[in-house]
């Protein structure tokens, strides 16, 4: 018991730093390293050099790819912003629907999804929440917004790595997991049309929407589902975020010739050539290109430049992970890639390319910090013996009741690491032997464990700090988290009854 409480402390502090002190994210976060590494010296027996070295793990593994990847993705925001191109997507989506919620679904869930599915690290939150808010919307429900329905793809993530990860880990067939998956997250992936809408707009704006939240769930459901089931892990993301992109785009221009009030939106749309479309769009469209070409879906690219990568071991103790630094075949470095040739398509100099990407970095050091933090404290609790603590206290209080407590294992998981493929290494291997010990099939409660990580990066620290920083509202995190936990406690509520009924 003593184990489970001293274990839980550092995530107990992070709420209570957050939500009750209303301390700034790096401040909370920076703190919580100390307070995790006093429990594992004192109590856990990691001694001062284990600490260190865990400590640089982490700080190395935020730093590539994770925070590569946020700099890059808010690097092209800014430049897009910088060479006014932005003007130019604006009046474009505006063209496509008067709508502010039909745009909204467009970018933070269509797109949202798509960014997910091709490269995860939390470029769905970053770079539509970025647009959002340079559209205007507010910062604070746009973030949460993007945040909520960022849950579902996770699992999905990045060609499929969080599910083929665990597969791999615990000897499971990834198939089946995957359908599992998409079976569990079936009613909170519906469900998230609407809340984005919801939370963005209130009960009056879906009132008048949610027509095409219908629209939006069903033509990203229907394929991700079909996808997850009968192919695998890797295209569910990509293929509905395509068709459901294609679908409300083409339903919000069919709705729109209808409004009478369209003449101020054609006038801004009069000098618009498909060239200038291009050039608005270039760095984005760019995104897309250079991530399609470079993922295992084309595996003679894929595998040359995956092949550019360094392993090496820093932690010192027993059973040291294997830090992986692809330089290639890293997503941040193909946003930077895109960003560059985006900004020179939109006459950028030099200068000013470089200019926008050191502020870019500079504007950013506290959230940098903040995920460096965040993954030091998982490396320490992860190699202290903590997170196992917790997941095995967790395990021997539920006994035949634990699928329904499975999910929130995966969601502590994703709530400490902010990584749908970190909380398979971390938890997959324990659910699977939990599922097995209760008689209960451990593809069920594998699939459980990654549909709880998906929900938990929507509290955590590291993609909040994302989103803060992409809307603007660094130093706001404790907001941002205040508003998202009541959806985390619904969506881990849903997924725990599923599981229960269906394992």
């Amino acid at each position: 018991m003593l184990d489970f409480i001293l274990s839980i402390l550092p995530i107990i502090w992070l709420i209570i730093a957050l939500c009750v002190i209303k301390m700034a994210g790096w401040k909370a976060c920076g703190l919580t390293v100390v307070v995790s590494a006093v429990v594992a010296l004192i109590h856990f027996h990691m001694n001062a050099a284990e600490m260190g070295t865990a400590i640089l793990e982490g700080v190395l593994n935020a730093l590539w790819p994770i925070c590569m990847v946020i700099v890059a993705a808010l690097f092209v925001y800014n430049l897009v912003l910088k060479t006014k191109a932005m003007d130019s997507i604006k009046a474009m989506l505006s063209s496509v629907s008067s709508d502010p919620m039909i745009i909204l679904l467009i970018i933070g869930w269509g797109f949202g999804n798509f960014l997910e599915g091709m490269a995860g690290f939390g470029t769905a939150v970053a770079i539509p929440a970025g647009i959002l808010v340079a559209m205007g919307y507010d910062p604070l429900t746009c973030v949460v917004a993007c945040l909520v329905v960022n849950s579902t793809p996770t699992a999905f993530g990045s060609v499929g790595v969080p599910t083929s990860t665990v597969a791999g880990v615990t000897g499971l067939n990834a198939l089946t997991i995957s359908g599992n998956i998409a079976i569990l997250q079936l009613i909170t992936t519906v469900l998230s049309p609407f809340l984005m809408i919801l939370i963005a707009g209130g009960a009056k704006a879906l009132k008048k929407s949610w027509k095409f939240a219908v629209l939006a769930a069903l033509a990203f459901v229907i394929p991700e589902f079909a996808a997850a089931y009968f192919i695998g892990p890797e295209l569910p993301d990509i293929i509905g975020s395509v068709i459901c992109m294609i679908v409300l785009v083409l339903a919000g221009v069919a709705v729109e010739k209808k409004n009478p009030e369209k003449k101020e939106q054609h006038e801004l749309m009069k000098d618009m050539t498909i060239q200038k479309a291009l050039v608005a769009w270039s760095p984005f469209l760019l995104i897309f290109v250079i991530l399609l070409l470079t993922s295992s879906l084309v595996p003679p690219v894929h595998n040359v430049i995956a092949s550019v990568t360094t392993k090496t071991s820093v932690y010192i103790g027993e059973n040291p992970g294997t830090l992986s630094f692809a330089w290639l075949d890293c997503p941040g470095v193909k946003i930077l890639i895109a960003g560059f040739i985006g900004g020179l398509i939109q006459r950028a100099g030099i200068g000013t390319i470089f200019r926008t990407l050191f502020e870019t970095v500079k504007g950013n050091v506290k959230t940098i910090f903040t995920i460096c933090s965040v993954l030091s404290v998982a490396k320490i609790m992860g190699y202290s013996g903590m997170i196992t603590a917790l997941a095995t206290a967790l395990v021997a209080a539920t006994g035949s009741f634990y699928p329904l407590i499975s999910p929130l294992v995966g969601m502590i998981g994703g709530f400490v690491t902010g990584s749908g493929t970190s909380t398979g290494i971390l938890f997959g291997s324990l659910q699977a032997k939990a599922g097995a010990a209760i008689h209960v099939n451990p593809e069920w409660i594998v699939g459980a464990n990654m549909a709880g990580g998906g929900v938990g990066k929507m509290i955590s620290p590291q993609n909040i700090a994302i989103g803060s920083a992409a809307s603007g509202m660094s130093g706001k995190e404790s907001k941002i988290l205040s508003k998202t936990v009541l959806f985390a406690i619904l969506y881990i509520a849903i997924d725990g009854v599923l599981c229960m009924l269906l394992a």
